[in-house]
């Protein structure tokens, strides 16, 4: 909803405007998308690659905007509607239009344009100007934009830093310069924060949705323990660290180690990462593409383009299907190649993605008839060298991120194991407070559950009857108006139970109006209820708002049974006196 996709959402809404008005019924963009493909294919490969992903996603985004555009006409009637003939549409509506519907400006004049009513534009530029200072004032920034121009300067004086970690974890390196502060030193001291540029590392710099490496460099005087590793433009590495004793100095030699454990079971989730993405593609569908990505020592997490949530069946296959990639133990291969010759050996780009000339393909698993592995994808990360380093492997969570991404978390490795550990762990710790084994818990809480629901339906059954007994200070029947009303309040009645005690005094009085209200957990609540024969007539919706204005609340429900509530306390007759005003007016 930012940037180049909030642009390209509002273009293609305008043209599903457009077909709308034609005269389509149903969603129409995502069938032109062969015809597109056909005529612009060889120009644009990736339009042939991701042709299910583009066509799914027209479809999905021209269903929603359907929805989208009945719920803005209404509201665009009902606004045009209180207007007199020739009228101006006040600009702030039309804002709402925009903001909320994602109606352009345009198209909001159109539509009014064939009704002959007028648009207020100056009010919605306003409206327009209003959010956008609010939103400049909402924004606190990066934190990095006053240092932005060091790091290019930087750029220009230090150039690349040499990446050795993919063979290694320890190196010798000089320090070409160090920044504290935004600014450029030439020595650092004990306790002193500080970024250190290398003239070549084992380090990772963050990358790819991969952290950076951690760990430490060491001179003769000095130790420096390196929290992370990023580049901040081109490609010079960044080590960001603390002084933690002696001195550092501007072309000092330094050892470089990696934080092996760290690494170790980074790569593992870094190779889980691709299994999965192949997992997802092979049970879900070719549309699938990856959209993000963050993998680090304790977990991963890879965001996908897909509609629907995923159920508990296709998740369990997912997980086996990696599983069994890891079991098999086959080796991890790199190998570096031209961008064409890795498309041509079938490895998988990230859509959007911008390659240099030379690429880094990373096959793994289990070959098929081809002889291609189960997952091939230009990656510069690094690797487990063989998939059993995996090691364990399970999802912890899936779900939405935005329109048509979903996200899943999983843990691989030490992570996975630790966590098996702990709910074992307290799975048997809970068996013993049950006095059984781990095997029957399961049935033994289930019944436990059953009973204590019964034993709370016997509860509210037997707290009803003694509020139906008068206690509370119950009220007779009444006439008001033409119709019967009871209205009882009570101090200390569950709110859970308004419902089920409306429910019956409507049963009692055979046709009327009953209002039931109680104080908890200071607020007041209040159930009117209207028997079946009024409702043509008396709403309990209307009712229960009147009483509820009185309370401080608003309240909603059915024409039979509507609730509310509010923490006005001390106005619990007068809500039942405005609801009598209300019958009778």
């Amino acid at each position: 909803n930012e940037g180049r996709n909030y642009v390209l959402r509002r273009i293609m809404r305008r043209a599903m405007r457009h077909a709308h008005l034609l005269g389509s019924k149903t969603p129409l963009m995502h069938q032109l998308v062969p015809v597109l493909v056909n005529q612009m294919g060889q120009a644009y490969p990736e339009l042939i690659q991701q042709q299910a992903l583009i066509t799914d996603t027209l479809y999905r985004e021209e269903t929603r905007f359907r929805e989208t555009l009945d719920r803005g006409l209404k509201m665009l009637d009902e606004a045009v509607g209180k207007l007199p003939d020739g009228g101006t549409l006040p600009g702030e509506v039309a804002f709402k239009l925009y903001d909320t519907y994602g109606f352009p400006l345009d198209l909001t004049a159109d539509i009014l344009k064939t009704k002959k009513y007028q648009l207020d534009e100056a009010g919605f530029e306003t409206a327009m100007a209003q959010q956008k200072a609010l939103a400049r004032q909402s924004w606190s920034g990066s934190g990095d934009k006053a240092t932005d121009k060091i790091w290019f300067d930087l750029q220009n004086d230090v150039g690349n830093t040499e990446f050795l970690g993919y063979g290694s974890l320890r190196s010798e390196a000089v320090v070409q310069t160090m920044v504290k502060d935004g600014a450029i030193i030439n020595e650092a001291k004990t306790g002193d924060q500080v970024g250190i540029v290398l003239n070549q590392t084992p380090f990772y710099a963050e990358s790819g949705g991969q952290v950076g490496d951690i760990g430490i460099l060491r001179t003769d005087n000095a130790e420096i323990e390196i929290i992370d590793t990023r580049k901040p433009t081109g490609n010079y590495f960044l080590h960001q660290g603390v002084v933690k004793n002696g001195t550092l100095k501007k072309g000092d030699a330094v050892e470089a180690i990696v934080d092996a454990k760290a690494r170790r079971q980074t790569q593992g989730h870094h190779s889980a990462t691709h299994l999965l993405h192949e997992a997802l593609r092979r049970n879900l569908g070719e549309h699938i593409a990856q959209k993000g990505s963050y993998v680090a020592p304790d977990r991963l997490r890879l965001d996908f383009s897909h509609g629907d949530g995923l159920t508990a069946e296709q998740l369990q296959q997912i997980t086996q299907d990696v599983r069994d990639q890891i079991a098999a133990g086959t080796a991890i291969s790199t190998k570096v190649m031209n961008l064409d010759e890795a498309k041509n050996s079938g490895a998988r780009a990230l859509f959007g993605e911008k390659y240099g000339d030379e690429v880094r393909v990373v096959g793994m698993g289990t070959n098929d008839a081809t002889g291609r592995a189960y997952s091939i994808e230009l990656c510069g990360g690094t690797h487990a060298k063989n998939t059993a380093e995996i090691g364990a492997f399970r999802i912890i969570s899936e779900g939405s991120v935005s329109s048509g991404v979903r996200r899943i978390q999983a843990v691989a490795g030490i992570t996975a194991e630790k966590m098996a550990e702990d709910e074992l762990a307290l799975l048997e710790k809970t068996a013993s407070l049950f006095k059984a084994q781990p095997e029957i818990l399961f049935d033994r809480v289930q019944k436990l559950i059953e009973e204590n629901q019964s034993l709370n339906t016997e509860i509210g059954t037997l707290r009803r009857k003694v509020a139906m007994g008068g206690g509370g200070g119950a009220q007779e029947i009444e006439q008001v108006g033409h119709v019967k009303f009871v209205a009882k309040t009570y101090d200390d009645l569950p709110v859970k139970d308004l419902r089920p005690l409306a429910d019956e005094l409507k049963q009692q009085i055979g046709s009327g109006v009953v209002v039931v209200l109680t104080k908890e957990s200071g607020r007041a609540s209040i159930v009117v209820g209207v028997t079946s024969d009024l409702t043509d007539t008396i709403s309990a919706v209307d009712l229960v708002n009147a009483g509820a204005e009185v309370l401080g609340g608003k309240g909603g429900g059915r024409p039979d049974m509507a609730q509310a509530g509010g923490a006005n306390l001390d106005q619990m007759s007068e809500a039942i006196d405005k609801i009598r005003q209300k019958l009778v007016a």
